[in-house]
């Protein structure tokens, strides 16, 4: 089911209601949501429901074990079934048909017949989200950072909690479970700012990405034939179009989770008002980020020990952050570009140098962070042609022409519809750039002002948004 379709505006205030007739019983509301996740995540294709909860069901049983055994050797075995179970799954729907391609295009390469077929699998929406946040919590258990849960309700609900469950964000049980466990009452100023965040984002996702996407998919599909200027603006379209689309998404599901008295993690904090490539990255999908940083770069070593082990250790989140996004050697390449980034940053041990908000107190940033955003706004463009294009060939000879200035001289076609839509993005969000989400100063605005400004982005919101389209994360 998707946020921005008929069916979820009927499906959400129905939930809503039933959730809070039931207010007082906890385990009961907890039961419900996990019925409510289920019709949410059925609604696209119900068989696949038994992927979700058979990972669940793995997990807990899992980290019950792990809670009541202290033999180190037993312990690891029980994680390791964890893994499997997660991993394997992951890693059958989501890469199998890959492997196997690219196995039969190297044997074909030297002359060799290989002639396994693919299975043409179709990816369960939301596996790489669900299998994450399951996982870090037999994990938790096992470094003895959370007791594991006794009330398989509890934890069934935490996996299976309708938000965030297909495209994030990615969140830990030791942050969730608590809040499942403790009684919730309803708070009008919370479900207020809820559903504030939730028009801010679908204002993000039907009027600004959805309408920068034919103007993106018609650039890509005829680069070879338009001048550099104009691809450079397709890039530039394409960066705000998957930041509309995916932070779009995190904005509804962290508001929706307000209205049942659930606080979600931020996801998203402006990261293109970023001074460098570190700060971009602690600003993008957050939730993601900080997994990678806490079950793979802090175990590996971090940023410690000598420079070698610095870039092993960067090299393989980057890598294995760009392959988790997709079975595409553009999304490798993508992670590996954002790698050779990161790399003289951290090597300069210069990649906590921008902790704060910029130009805090001041209207506008110093000449010197304009052009620090703006170079690293160009870095990130870039690497997101790989993250677009449906082939590396494609990126390659989009790039080339772009860095070529192909056709030096010919004016760039500007279509002028999606850009009124992008520069309001970006003061409205340069206004907000210290608060949690764009739509946030306006409960400060006097109610007439207020609702004439929220009736111009619904009626936006309306009037754009006559087809369901997915989200772009759908696929990963």
């Amino acid at each position: 089911m998707l946020f921005n379709s008929i069916d979820f505006a009927v499906f959400l205030p129905i939930i809503f209601a039933l959730y809070w007739l039931l207010n007082g019983r906890l385990r009961t509301q907890n039961a419900f949501l996990i019925l409510s996740g289920s019709v949410f995540y059925g609604w696209w294709d119900w068989r696949y429901l038994g992927l979700l909860y058979f990972t669940a069901g793995v997990d807990y049983l899992v980290a019950k074990g792990l809670e009541r055994c202290e033999d180190h050797h037993r312990r690891k075995w029980l994680l390791g079934i964890s893994l499997v179970a997660n991993l394997g799954l992951l890693g059958f729907f989501k890469y199998y048909d890959f492997f196997i391609r690219s196995f039969h295009d190297a044997f074909t390469a030297f002359g060799a017949t290989f002639n396994v077929d693919t299975l043409g699998l179709v990816l369960p929406v939301g596996i790489s989200f669900y299998t994450f946040q399951s996982l870090s919590y037999t994990i938790d258990v096992y470094r003895k950072q959370l007791t594991a849960t006794r009330d398989p309700v509890t934890f069934f609900a935490f996996v299976s909690f309708f938000p965030q469950m297909l495209a994030g964000p990615i969140e830990r049980a030791r942050h969730m479970i608590p809040q499942f466990e403790a009684t919730r009452s309803f708070r009008e100023d919370q479900a207020r700012d809820g559903v504030r965040q939730m028009l801010w984002g679908l204002f993000k996702k039907v009027v600004i990405a959805d309408t920068c996407a034919p103007y993106v998919n018609a650039i890509f599909a005829d680069h070879a034939t338009l001048p550099w200027s104009t691809l450079l603006l397709g890039a530039v379209l394409f960066a705000f179009q998957i930041y509309c689309d995916f932070s779009g998404y995190s904005d509804i599901a962290i508001g929706c989770a307000r209205l049942f008295g659930f606080e979600l993690m931020r996801n998203f904090a402006y990261p293109y008002f970023s001074r460098d490539i570190a700060e971009f990255w602690r600003r993008w999908h957050i939730s993601l980020s900080t997994w990678f940083r806490d079950y793979l770069y802090i175990p590996l070593g971090g940023s410690r020990g000598t420079k070698a082990f610095v870039v092993r250790n960067t090299m393989i989140i980057f890598l294995v952050s760009g392959f988790w996004h997709g079975a595409n050697w553009t999304f490798v390449l993508w992670g590996a570009l954002n790698a050779l980034y990161f790399l003289p940053v951290v090597l300069a041990r210069n990649n906590r140098d921008h902790l704060g908000t910029v130009a805090l107190g001041r209207w506008l940033p110093s000449l010197a962070d304009t052009a620090r955003i703006l170079f690293t706004f160009l870095l990130v463009s870039i690497a997101w042609v790989f993250f677009r294009a449906a082939t590396v060939q494609e990126a390659w000879s989009y790039l080339l022409r772009m860095f070529t200035l192909a056709d030096g001289h010919a004016l760039p076609f500007i279509d002028p519809h999606p850009w009124p839509f992008v520069v309001f993005l970006v003061i409205v969000e340069w206004i907000h750039r210290d608060q949690q989400h764009g739509l946030q100063l306006a409960a400060r605005m006097p109610q007439p002002l207020r609702w004439c400004y929220y009736s111009a982005l619904l009626i936006g919101v309306v009037y754009l948004g006559a087809e369901d389209t997915a989200f772009i994360y759908f696929q990963f």
